[in-house]
């Protein structure tokens, strides 16, 4: 064979194939655990009137229906139990007397200190994440934390500033990978770098960590354009 033949390439060293194995299944698992959570969630709101009711039911048929207590056959029985009442709530909220089943579960509730200020905090914040906040864009980048770094921000509500008038934000900053926790900051609107991503495209971009983000993105804010 002469000098010039193309040497074989050198096998990849046991640390790359595991970085390489622990990349591939990353995604997968991080995919199974919070489909597990969701499918645990689910099924367990359920569970207090499904295994009550499949153990009388293979009680009364041993011979037929005893495979129905059966644990994973209970969980995904209270799955499907729960995400049928979400449905039915769903097809209820669209019509009147859904409406004022809400209305009125939503006053019983108020009536209780603690859970009134839980169920209105998180009803306004569903509320004005399905709406434009007014002057500004829904996903802004903001300077956090300097000036020089912007952070992915959700402009929940726009205020003013006593006795300017001064139009100022309220932005929810969410972390990487977990965008339930994150930041509230007030922020001038005209120091903010509005961006034309959905809310969507933005909890991609946070869980992903930046991994799935579009080809460009604003970064000069509005008050030095």
């Amino acid at each position: 064979m002469s000098a010039d033949a193309v040497s074989p390439s050198p096998r990849p060293s046991l640390q790359r194939l595991f970085l390489t194995g622990l990349l591939t299944l990353l995604p997968i698992w991080l995919t199974w655990v919070v489909v597990k959570f969701v499918f645990v969630l689910l099924s367990g709101i359920s569970s207090p009137l499904v295994i009550p009711l499949s153990e009388r039911i293979a009680a009364s048929f041993p011979h037929y229906l005893g495979w129905i207590k059966v644990e994973w056959m209970q969980d995904l029985t209270g799955l499907l139990a729960t995400v049928l009442v979400i449905l039915v709530v769903g097809i209820l909220s669209r019509r009147v007397i859904g409406q004022r089943l809400l209305r009125w579960f939503g006053a019983v509730i108020r009536r209780i200190p603690l859970a009134s200020i839980i169920y209105d905090s998180a009803k306004k914040l569903l509320d004005i994440l399905q709406t434009q906040p007014g002057s500004t864009q829904r996903v802004v980048l903001i300077d956090f934390p300097h000036r020089d770094m912007k952070s992915v921000g959700l402009v929940t509500r726009v205020i003013r500033e006593t006795g300017t008038g001064r139009e100022l934000a309220a932005v929810y900053v969410p972390t990487t990978p977990n965008p339930t926790s994150g930041y509230l900051e007030i922020v001038p609107v005209e120091l903010l770098t509005p961006t034309d991503w959905t809310v969507d495209q933005a909890m991609s971009f946070i869980i992903s960590g930046g991994a799935v983000a579009p080809e460009t993105v604003p970064f000069t804010r509005t008050a030095d354009r």
